[in-house]
């Protein structure tokens, strides 16, 4: 079983920083791509960026140029740093790990932190 500690989260105002941190047991990042979803009210999750265990990572549009997917390996933790902040950013952001061959082999999830922007 994989567990997944996020932190991180908080209230940010309009064009500030936060850097999300996901810390993951066991050698997560050697089978699991790594990904932070997120879930505004009302709306479906969905994926903001991933990493796979080979090191290649994808983003939402939405974030391109401003978020961050990286990870420190011998610390078996993902982060996401998130700049220039915008309203709609805010929503729960939740840490997953995929198993790379299929999500039948292992899918797990964070417990999710608010992230708010607001001025």
């Amino acid at each position: 079983q994989v567990q997944l500690v996020e932190s991180g989260g908080g209230l940010v105002q309009p064009g500030g920083s936060l850097r999300l941190s996901c810390a993951a047991s066991g050698s997560t990042f050697s089978f699991y791509t790594m990904g932070w979803y997120r879930q505004a009210p009302g709306k479906q999750r969905e994926l903001v960026a991933a990493i796979t265990s080979g090191g290649r990572t994808n983003y939402v549009d939405s974030v391109k140029g401003r978020f961050t997917i990286s990870r420190d390996i011998p610390k078996n933790t993902v982060y996401l740093q998130m700049n220039s902040l915008k309203p709609e950013d805010t929503a729960v952001y939740y840490c997953n790990a995929k198993h790379s061959l299929s999500p039948a082999w292992g899918d797990y999830w964070g417990q999710g932190t608010q992230v708010t922007v607001s001025s």
